[in-house]
């Protein structure tokens, strides 16, 4: 069946069959999509957030003091000098992250004594969802955490022939925020 403008259909015949106007299906999607986002928790406008206007934040978050607060020999990683910084949106949450990679020789003792000190010196406090062997921090809106690297995670990043990276701790610092 074709839709036509509902102006455009004949006046129906008495004698004849009658054809009601099609209706398009905009209405219907519409009311779909709306029903939907009302079970789902979010608004239509919640699902078509992204990370257009980050910037300013993105920018923010990167240069926390704590990225750059580290143990004594520890230093950043070769080829990760600089802050990554990154937002991703998912479900209407919009989440900005800046992380850094440091090689340090010495133990994951004393890089979790390390930011166990200097995180609540800077505002965080211990993540109270976090395991107890965990290094996780939070802060109004934001989420630290410190993650020591493995031989399986360098792998999977293609980093496994790394001395600096498979000596010692080294580990990564990142911080998600919620725009």
């Amino acid at each position: 069946m074709t839709c036509r403008p509902v102006a455009a259909l004949p006046t129906p015949d008495p004698a004849g069959p009658s054809h009601a106007p099609c209706t398009r299906p905009t209405p219907l999607l519409l009311a779909t999509a709306l029903a939907a986002s009302m079970l789902s928790g979010c608004s239509l406008m919640d699902l078509a957030r992204d990370c257009e206007g980050t910037d300013a934040r993105i920018t923010e978050t990167a240069t926390l003091d704590i990225l750059d607060s580290k143990p004594h020999e520890a230093t950043a990683a070769r080829g990760f000098e600089t802050v990554d910084t990154g937002c991703w949106a998912d479900s209407g949450d919009v989440v900005v992250s800046a992380e850094r990679i440091y090689a340090f020789p010495g133990t994951r003792a004393e890089v979790a004594a390390h930011y166990r000190a200097a995180a609540p010196r800077e505002g965080w406090s211990p993540d109270p969802d976090a395991a107890p062997d965990d290094l996780r921090f939070v802060k109004e809106s934001m989420s630290l955490r410190i993650v020591f690297l493995t031989a399986e995670s360098l792998a999977e990043d293609g980093h496994e022939s790394r001395s600096d990276l498979t000596s010692g701790a080294a580990y990564s610092i990142g911080i998600d925020s919620y725009a």
